[in-house]
């Protein structure tokens, strides 16, 4: 069969766009079945509340707020291809950076087919805008506001990182930032892009205007062309005097890598808080 994008066939290329199916995957829905129960937990331990950022139903933010005053704050953003989840299922995200003082906003947003993809990243970006203008309400410094984010939420904050001017510094993991070989795959039938909005829209050929330094993250077993992406991206990112370190987590997958973020001791969540000059035991 003929190569379709690079060297795959539509089957391979609809294959790297599926995680859930990938070989080193398999356990997905177990691990995608664990984020809501994380995620209750954490609410159910941690203080939170529930704040609007914007004018939209679903443009609100969970804050879960550190016991320190003038704190630095980080801005977590999820994935679920563009179309899946929201904020209640990654609340989780708040256990790496709370008991490290962190004021943490796990922001949501609306996805497809609700809005559109452009329409999604300005939901990021005004996400992020609310935690500059209300950082002092809550005990956070506004001039130490660091993001996160996974899979297609890494894929919305570059482009809000293109455009904003408040984030100090960002981890980006295993995300899509080429959208090309999205909407030629299968995928496709929900992402609906005019072929202009496919180059505007793919952070990786714009990375010169990323506004803070980044770290580029991804799992061992992340799909090839999801490995491949990141890679580009870091590279590109290294150009433009952007990047921070590019960094290939080892033994998980996509879910797996995810779900780590529960856990201060692994080594995304080490790397994140170093990034913010903290160290942790």
């Amino acid at each position: 069969m003929s190569a379709v994008f690079l060297h795959y066939t539509q089957a391979e290329l609809d294959r790297n766009f599926d995680q859930r199916n990938w070989p080193k995957a398999k356990n997905a829905l177990e691990i995608i079945g664990r984020y809501p129960q994380l995620s209750k937990a954490t609410r159910m331990r941690l203080e939170h509340r529930t704040v609007a950022f914007g004018p939209g139903e679903d443009e609100t933010l969970d804050l879960f707020p550190a016991k320190a005053t003038k704190a630095p704050v980080q801005i977590f953003v999820h994935g679920g291809a563009w179309r899946n989840f929201s904020k209640d299922d990654y609340s989780f995200a708040a256990d790496g950076y709370v008991p490290a003082g962190v004021h943490t906003a796990v922001l949501n947003f609306s996805n497809l087919p609700k809005v559109s993809l452009r329409e999604m990243a300005d939901q990021v970006r005004r996400g992020i805008e609310w935690v500059h203008r209300n950082a002092a309400s809550f005990g956070g410094d506004r001039d130490r506001i660091y993001l996160s984010a996974n899979s297609s939420g890494a894929h919305l904050s570059a482009l809000a990182l293109q455009k904003d001017a408040y984030v100090k510094a960002a981890t980006l993991v295993s995300g899509p930032y080429y959208l090309e070989p999205v909407v030629l795959s299968a995928r496709a039938s929900y992402v609906k892009l005019h072929p202009e909005e496919v180059a505007a829209l793919s952070p990786g050929l714009h990375a010169h205007d990323m506004k803070c330094p980044v770290i580029i993250g991804y799992a061992e077993y992340d799909t090839d062309e999801f490995q491949r992406q990141s890679r580009e991206f870091a590279a590109a990112l290294k150009r433009a005097g952007r990047l921070q370190a590019e960094t290939r987590y080892p033994g998980v997958n996509h879910f797996e890598l995810m779900e780590k973020w529960a856990d201060p001791a692994h080594a995304l969540v080490r790397d994140i808080l170093r990034q913010m000059n903290i160290e942790r035991e």
